[in-house]
């Protein structure tokens, strides 16, 4: 009996991180046109799309969006010979993390079956964990620098 109490706390943890997860990247919302302040510019490139179907969604986030919305930048790029990239721009100095996800039905949302994502998703860093996503994982820091990521899926 214990083991199936644990079993189904593990799978509600899983399952709650992940709608977390999914809407920290999928709630898409205009940015505003006002002239940001100089900063450094992000480029991030996924090269491993499974297929050109659909869209690439990246947001950039800092610790207290993680998680918990857009992030401060997010876009929707299409995909062009399995591959997507986007530029952020004017980033200031500060710690950040980055999470992709493939929109392969252009829903705006990760898709889910028994609660594991049917989407492909990545994250800065390229971390290779099996729990929630952890900003400490994905974490960068940007300074005076341009910065390139690749991000798997």
């Amino acid at each position: 009996m214990n083991t199936i109490m644990t079993s189904n706390r593990i799978k509600r943890h899983v399952l709650n991180t992940l709608i977390l997860f999914t809407l920290s990247i999928t709630c898409t919302v205009a940015q505003t046109d006002t002239k940001l302040e100089q900063g450094q510019t992000i480029t991030v490139t996924v090269t491993n799309v499974k297929n050109n179907t659909g869209q690439i969604g990246f947001a950039l986030h800092t610790t207290e969006t993680w998680m918990k919305g857009q992030g401060i930048q997010h876009k929707n790029i299409s995909i062009k010979n399995n591959t997507a990239t986007i530029t952020f721009k004017n980033v200031k100095p500060g710690a950040y993390a980055i999470m992709v996800l493939h929109d392969e039905n252009k829903n705006n949302r990760m898709d889910f079956e028994n609660g594991m994502p049917l989407e492909n998703y990545g994250m800065s860093n390229n971390p290779m964990s099996y729990g929630p996503p952890q900003f400490s994982e994905a974490k960068f820091n940007v300074t005076s620098e341009t910065l390139d990521f690749k991000i798997r899926f």
